[in-house]
């Protein structure tokens, strides 16, 4: 295709004269020339799986996988959780498990424990005390 854009001027496409358009023409061809081996400028049809592949694999290990991890060891708390645990929910609220369901928990809410409210076992995100200190008054001056 090459040696097509050469002999132009001998095929009396191009006159002889006109020496700007046989070297527009020439440019143009040899550029053509270089990126016509693949169209993603230089690499193989190999390469470009390799790269979508190495791509896909830094993703799973970033985001995918990290996440699962944590959906399973969430999974296995909420298992773990037995009457009698203190129990933080999504909404914020620290209970006492009084009863355990097969998809839901009873709850205890309140300081005197006389709120029962059953509560989605996903709805647990921690088994844990509210630490509640006393704050220290502040001194009028």
């Amino acid at each position: 295709m090459i040696s097509f854009f050469y002999n132009l001027p001998a095929l009396g496409i191009i006159n002889s004269d006109n020496t700007a358009a046989a070297a527009a023409t020439a440019t143009a061809a040899a550029s053509t020339a270089d990126t016509s081996s693949s169209p993603f400028g230089g690499l193989s049809s190999f390469g470009m799986i390799a790269m979508w592949v190495a791509i896909i694999a830094v993703f799973y290990f970033v985001t995918i996988r990290p996440q699962s991890k944590r959906d399973k060891k969430l999974k296995e708390m909420q298992s773990s959780i037995k009457t009698g645990d203190n129990v933080l929910t999504t909404s914020g609220f620290y209970g006492k498990v009084a009863d355990v369901g097969d998809d839901c928990f009873v709850i205890e809410f309140g300081t005197n424990r006389g709120i029962r409210i059953p509560v989605r076992k996903s709805d647990v995100v921690g088994i844990q005390t509210p630490k509640m200190t006393p704050s220290k008054p502040e001194s009028a001056n």
